[in-house]
């Protein structure tokens, strides 16, 4: 397995003999305004360059898109993807969307799917607390999140745990699948007046104390302007708790290998 941080949620996983790019965001740095009425929105996203050469994300089995929120599916992947590239979504209504804007192999994954040898098994969680989501108008902008449990023979089991926070079926996911790898998107996203909307350093503590054995690497951070949880306050951090042997905190362009 070669996992490659590339920006924000957007990952380059090679695993069981196929390559995935994982919820891409391709514009270039400052394309598009701060996201409204959240953490520092004076800033424009993407908050830093693509540190590899599009061309180098685009030869690729399946791309899979967990949501279609801005940082995770953008214009910009929308105008440099093929239109005939497998693209595997959530639920049925981003497939929709996403066949309208032009992809022709769209496939909404099951609860467990298979793809040549490996088994994708899309998993629950929660975008943003209990009192965000009883806001109607904000519970419709977060909508739905899926993370993702990767299962292949000859492979360690790998879970991308998605645009979530803690919530019981991330901790379900944890202990159903007992995964090797865990991706947790850690950057502490922040929605004025509701707080976060991902997972943030104490979320890092958390799954480690619950599944001590696996390591655990953190993404979805510095590339965006809500993100507020720097690597390096995280680093220090998994440094004072002493985790820090179980915890990798890739650099955009990074690659981890199991």
């Amino acid at each position: 397995m070669k996992l490659t941080q590339i920006r924000n949620a957007t990952l380059l996983l090679e695993y069981g003999g196929k390559k995935f790019l994982i919820d891409p965001m391709l514009a270039d740095q400052a394309a598009w305004p701060g996201f409204p009425n959240t953490a520092r929105s004076h800033l424009r996203n993407p908050l830093v360059a693509l540190p590899v050469a599009l061309d180098a994300l685009l030869d690729v089995d399946a791309v899979i898109v967990t949501h279609t929120h801005q940082d995770h599916w953008d214009e910009a992947a929308q105008q440099a993807i093929a239109k005939d590239t497998l693209i595997f979504t959530q639920h049925a209504d981003d497939a929709a969307l996403i066949r309208a804007q032009g992809f022709k192999q769209v496939r909404v994954l099951d609860d467990s799917s298979e793809f040549a040898a490996i088994t994708i098994i899309k998993t629950g969680g929660q975008h943003g607390s209990d009192d965000a989501y009883a806001n109607p108008q904000l519970a419709a902008l977060l909508g739905d999140a899926c993370g993702l449990v990767f299962q292949h023979p000859d492979e360690k089991t790998l879970y991308i745990a998605g645009d979530t926070i803690w919530v019981p079926p991330y901790v379900d996911s944890l202990t159903r699948w007992q995964p090797e790898i865990v991706v947790l998107n850690a950057g502490f996203a922040q929605i004025d007046g509701f707080g976060a909307i991902i997972m943030g350093k104490e979320d890092v503590l958390r799954t480690h104390q619950l599944l001590p054995q696996a390591t655990i690497v953190a993404s979805h951070m510095e590339a965006v302007n809500h993100c507020i949880l720097s690597r390096q306050e995280l680093r220090e951090y998994v440094d004072q708790h002493g985790i820090q042997n179980s915890v990798l905190i890739p650099a955009n362009g990074e690659s981890c290998i199991f």
